[in-house]
């Protein structure tokens, strides 16, 4: 399989998206609070600590990257994070391409957006068709 979208782009985006999912969740994001102590003893919030003003700015970038793709670019994507998911496997690329195809870019990129693990899905996705990243972008 020939890639739709340059080597040097997808491995960007996995780069990010595997930083956005490295980010700490900030106080607001925690789901259970009966797992965390997040008060001191002053009644304040102590995981405010944890904010991280990253985590706006690096989910923007995988956002940008995600829609500066063509329509078929992000189909592509969507359909590699599949692959890499497991949802298909390699021998059924025509058939995740498809589907994909399918969705609106909307959708696309909401699949995306919100799929765990998405640096990691699309990093096993490319390997699954013998691409990765190794010496991508590095200038010696």
């Amino acid at each position: 399989m020939d890639l739709l979208t340059p080597l040097d782009t997808f491995c960007r985006l996995i780069l990010r998206a595997k930083e956005l999912e490295a980010q700490v969740p900030t106080a607001n994001e925690v789901q259970d609070a009966d797992d965390v102590d997040d008060y001191d003893d002053d009644g304040d919030q102590a995981l405010s600590v944890l904010d991280d003003d990253l985590n706006d700015g690096v989910e923007e970038e995988v956002q940008a990257l995600l829609d500066d793709l063509a329509d078929d670019q992000l189909a592509e994507t969507l359909a590699l994070a599949w692959v890499g998911a497991g949802t298909y496997d390699a021998g059924e690329w025509d058939e995740a391409f498809a589907e994909a195809s399918e969705l609106d870019a909307e959708q696309r990129l909401g699949e995306l957006m919100d799929m765990p693990l998405l640096g990691g899905h699309l990093e096993a996705g490319l390997a699954a068709f013998d691409y990765n990243c190794d010496g991508v972008g590095q200038t010696d």
